[in-house]
């Protein structure tokens, strides 16, 4: 398989692969998530479970020609269409949740919940990003812009176990994963996360991450540049061409990711990570296109 590039080619991979996946949509109400849906629905990598807000779909025109992908689980309360859709999950009956107008705090609660749930115990929770980029040659991922405060050394861990897995499955065989910072330097003092980054750096020299290249502290730009790379005459296994870059806390990663998107006219996807399934939770800010893409995004992930 031949890396994935731009989302083009990640839409192009599904459509050739036949890929289709059962997608639980948590209250469908709102023209956003019905719209990124009936996207998904046209282009055909997902059938749609509609839990609850039943008539918003039926009296939508642009699934007329759409009911026979779609079925409905009904309810009339928000809370109660987040547990069956996440009951849906655990039990087979979809490979992807998607959130949709309702609070994100209601499906978490599902999502986390230690006895009907779907996040394993000993499995960490987190948000892993990937954006397309006018000034970049191929897809960047990136976490965790919205779920953990301060990743701990196992939190970060994780992270990176997740974002190669992910990597691997857009037919990266060997993702290039910066570990990002300011600088360069470590400074365990006033900056602790930079001392486990020589720990993670050691872990995927022993092979824990399988084949990777990981760096850091490594800013972004030497991270994804090479000429700034041979600028500050430095060498790295990442070599200026980042697949993926880990940031150090959410304040990091949220400015980044609202960065992109806002100067620099970056397309993005995003998911969670953890569950036993790809959890599509878009923000209000998100944009159709991106919520879409979401989904795409989602239904790579699942294997």
């Amino acid at each position: 398989m031949n890396s994935i590039l731009n989302f083009d080619e990640l839409l192009r991979h599904l459509s050739e692969q036949k890929v289709v996946k059962r997608l639980a949509v948590v209250w469908p109400e709102d023209d956003a998530t019905r719209g990124a849906v009936a996207r998904a629905l046209q282009a055909g990598f997902v059938t749609a479970i509609m839990v609850g807000a039943r008539q918003a779909v039926e009296n939508d025109p642009q699934y007329a020609e759409l009911m026979d992908r779609v079925t409905f689980v009904d309810t009339d309360d928000k809370l109660d269409a987040a547990q069956k859709a996440v009951a849906l999950v655990r039990e087979g009956g979809a490979d992807v949740l998607m959130k949709g107008f309702i609070n994100t705090d209601q499906v978490l609660r599902a999502v986390l919940n230690k006895e009907t749930g779907i996040l394993p115990k000993g499995n960490v929770l987190t948000h892993i990003a990937v954006a397309q980029m006018p000034q970049y040659h191929k897809l960047l991922f990136f976490t965790d812009a919205a779920v953990i405060p301060y990743p701990t050394p196992e939190q970060r861990t994780e992270q990176i176990k997740y974002v190669t897995a992910l990597c691997r499955q857009f037919g990266i065989a060997e993702p290039k994963i910066a570990l990002i910072h300011c600088s360069e330097h470590v400074d365990e003092r006033h900056f602790p996360c930079t001392a486990d980054y020589l720990e993670q750096k050691k872990r995927a020299e022993e092979g824990f991450f399988g084949p990777v290249r990981i760096d850091g502290p490594l800013d972004l730009k030497t991270s994804c540049s090479p000429a700034a790379l041979k600028a500050k005459n430095m060498e790295s296994c990442v070599e200026g061409d980042a697949d993926a870059v880990i940031v150090p806390d959410i304040e990091a990663g949220n400015v980044f990711y609202k960065t992109i998107t806002l100067f620099c006219g970056a397309i993005t996807a995003g998911i969670l990570q953890g569950p036993t399934a790809p959890v599509v939770v878009p923000s209000r800010g998100d944009s159709p296109e991106a919520k879409f893409l979401s989904i795409a995004m989602a239904a790579m992930a699942h294997q």
